[in-house]
C-alpha cells in the first residue's frame, strides 16, 4: 500500500492535493501579479504524482532497452516493464490467464490499434453513440458502416435506441463501442448492461475509458459472464502519469491471431527474406522500443490510487460536483449542460456558457485574469456539444461552411471545468468568484479574437514563457492552434 514519506500510514484522499507536483506553482495574470494555478482542466491531462516522479526517478538509474538484453540493467527493467503490464490489468480487474495488455501512446492509438486488427467483413456495422470523443467514432467510420444512437434531452445516451439498433443489426453486428463517461457532461454509461446487450447479439463491446478510470472503480467482470468487457483502454496522462502511455486490454487470443499493425522490431520471433513468424502477444502489438518510463509511471499511479481506493476517490468527486453545481447555479447568466443531479452516474465534469459570451471568452479571462486553467469549445466531441446546444442543421451548415474557409469565431462551443482527485472547494470557489465577475462584466481586460482559431487573447498580456521553462519556443505570429476543437 502507497505511504507518505517518511510517514507509515497510507495516503488517503485528502492527502492527494500534497501529492501533486506543480500544485503550488504560480502563474502570471494580466495585471501583473502572479497567482497559485487552478487546475481546472483534468479531462484533458492530468498533473503527475509525486509518488509517479519518485518510481521514475527511482528506475531512471536502472533504465535500459527491454527484452533480449543479457546485461543486469536490461533483465531489471524487462521485469519492470512487464511487471507495469501486470498492474494494468489488475487496475481493470482483466483475467490475466486469458487477457494480454498492450502499450500503446494513448487511448486514440488503442482504437485505431483495435480497428485495425479487427478483420471487417463488407456489411459489417459499429455500433456507437452521439456522445462519442472524436477517437471512439472517427476510427471505426474507416473500417465499417458506424451507426450513431442518439442522446435523450438531458443528455443522456439514449439506450432503448441503443438496444433497439443491436437487435435489428444482428448478423451484421461486430462491435459496440461505448465511452465510459463522457468528457463533457461526465455521464458514465451502464457498460455491463450494453456489454449483455452486445453479447447476445453475437457481437463484442469496445469501452473508451479514457475519463472512467481515473474516476471510479473498473471491472471487466469474468470472460464467461454476458456483461463481461471484451476490450478496454485508457490513457496514462489522464490518470496521473503523463509520460505518453496508454494501454489497450483485450483477450490474448484475438491479438495472437493476425497480422499485427505495426511490424518492425520486437513483433517477430524470427525473420527470413520471405517469411516473418510474429511474436506473442502483447511484444506482438508493441512494435519499435518501448516507452518503458511511460509503463512504469502509469503502473506507479494505479497502484497509488488503488491504495487510496478508487470508491473514495468517487465519493469526494461526488462531494465537489454536489458543491459545484450549488455554487454555478448562483451565478447570472449561467447555462449548465447535462443533468446535474443523479451525481453517483457522473464523473467531475461540469460544462457550462455564460449566456451572452463568447465561450472562448469567458476561458481566456478565467486564464488571464483569475489563473484558472480550463478549456473551451467542442472537445472533441462535436456532434454531442451542437446537440447539447440545440444547433440546427442549418446554422450546422453555416458553421461547417465558416470553419472551411478558415474562420472559427461562430464556433459553438462550452467551457468545460473538470475535476481531479486532488481539487477542492477551494478550487470550485476560485471558479465561481471569477465567473460571477465575468457575468457583471466586471473583467478588466480588452480582448481580442482570432478568427483562425476562435480564442481571444488579452491586450498587453506578453509573458517571457523562456522565464519558465527553457524549452519554451517564443510565441510565432501566424501559428494557429486549434482552440476550438
Amino acid at each position: 500500500m502507497h505511504t507518505r514519506e517518511n510517514e507509515k500510514r497510507p495516503l488517503c484522499v485528502g492527502d492527494l492535493r500534497e501529492e501533486i507536483v506543480g500544485i503550488d506553482t504560480r502563474v502570471p495574470l494580466l495585471d501583473g501579479t502572479e497567482r497559485p494555478y487552478v487546475f481546472l482542466d483534468n479531462a484533458a491531462s492530468t498533473p503527475a504524482l509525486k509518488g509517479v516522479l519518485r518510481a521514475v526517478e527511482e528506475f531512471l538509474p536502472w533504465y535500459s532497452g527491454v527484452h533480449r538484453g543479457t546485461g543486469f540493467k536490461s533483465i531489471l527493467a524487462t521485469g519492470v516493464f512487464d511487471a507495469a503490464h501486470d498492474e494494468v490489468g489488475a487496475f481493470v480487474g482483466a483475467d490475466p490467464a486469458t487477457n494480454t495488455v498492450v502499450f500503446t501512446k494513448n487511448t486514440t492509438e488503442c482504437i485505431n490499434k483495435l480497428a485495425n486488427r479487427i478483420a471487417f467483413r463488407p456489411g459489417d456495422v459499429v455500433i456507437t453513440t452521439m456522445m462519442e470523443h472524436h477517437s471512439n467514432d472517427l476510427p471505426w467510420r474507416r473500417h465499417a458502416r458506424v451507426v450513431h444512437c442518439g442522446i435523450t434531452a438531458d443528455g443522456h445516451a439514449d439506450l432503448a435506441a441503443m438496444r433497439a439498433a443491436i437487435a435489428r443489426e444482428r448478423g451484421h453486428l461486430r462491435l459496440v463501442a461505448v465511452s465510459g463517461a463522457s468528457n463533457i457532461t461526465g455521464l458514465c454509461a451502464p457498460i455491463h448492461e450494453i456489454a449483455a446487450w452486445a453479447h447476445e447479439a453475437g457481437a463484442t463491446i469496445f469501452v473508451d475509458a479514457a475519463q472512467l478510470a481515473p474516476h471510479r472503480p473498473i471491472d471487466m467482470l469474468p470472460d464467461g459472464d454476458p456483461g463481461h468487457i471484451d476490450f478496454l483502454a485508457l490513457s496514462a496522462h489522464k490518470i496521473y502519469a503523463p509520460f505518453g502511455t496508454g494501454a489497450l486490454i483485450g483477450p490474448r487470443r484475438f491479438f495472437e491471431e493476425g497480422d499485427p499493425d505495426l511490424v518492425g522490431g520486437g513483433v517477430v520471433d524470427i525473420v527470413t527474406l520471405d517469411r516473418a513468424v510474429w511474436n506473442h502477444p502483447p511484444h506482438k502489438e508493441e512494435a519499435g522500443s518501448p516507452n518503458v518510463l511511460g509503463g512504469v509511471a502509469l503502473a506507479a499511479s494505479l497502484r497509488i490510487l488503488k491504495g487510496v481506493g478508487m470508491d473514495e476517490i468517487a465519493a469526494h468527486e461526488q462531494e465537489l460536483l454536489a458543491y459545484g453545481y450549488v455554487k454555478l447555479r448562483k451565478i447570472p447568466k449561467i447555462v449548465l449542460y447535462g443533468p446535474t443531479d443523479r451525481l453517483e452516474e457522473k464523473v467531475g465534469v461540469m460544462a457550462f456558457n455564460i449566456d451572452g459570451m463568447h465561450h472562448s471568452l469567458v476561458a481566456a479571462i478565467l486564464g488571464v485574469e483569475g489563473g484558472i486553467g480550463v478549456r473551451d469549445g467542442c472537445f472533441c466531441a462535436h456532434p454531442y456539444v451542437k446537440e447539447l446546444l440545440h444547433v440546427g442543421p442549418e446554422a450546422d451548415r453555416q458553421f461547417t461552411a465558416e470553419v472551411m474557409g478558415g474562420n472559427k469565431s461562430n464556433m459553438p462551443g462550452m467551457v468545460r471545468a473538470s475535476l481531479g482527485c486532488y481539487n477542492t472547494t477551494a478550487d470550485i470557489d476560485a471558479l465561481a468568484e471569477m465567473l460571477e465577475r465575468v457575468a457583471r462584466g466586471e473583467y478588466r481586460g480588452t480582448y481580442v479574437q482570432n478568427p483562425a482559431s476562435g480564442a481571444f487573447h488579452a491586450k498587453g498580456y506578453e509573458v517571457d514563457f523562456a522565464r519558465y521553462c527553457s524549452l519554451a519556443a517564443p510565441p510565432v505570429a501566424g501559428r494557429v492552434h486549434s482552440e476550438a476543437s
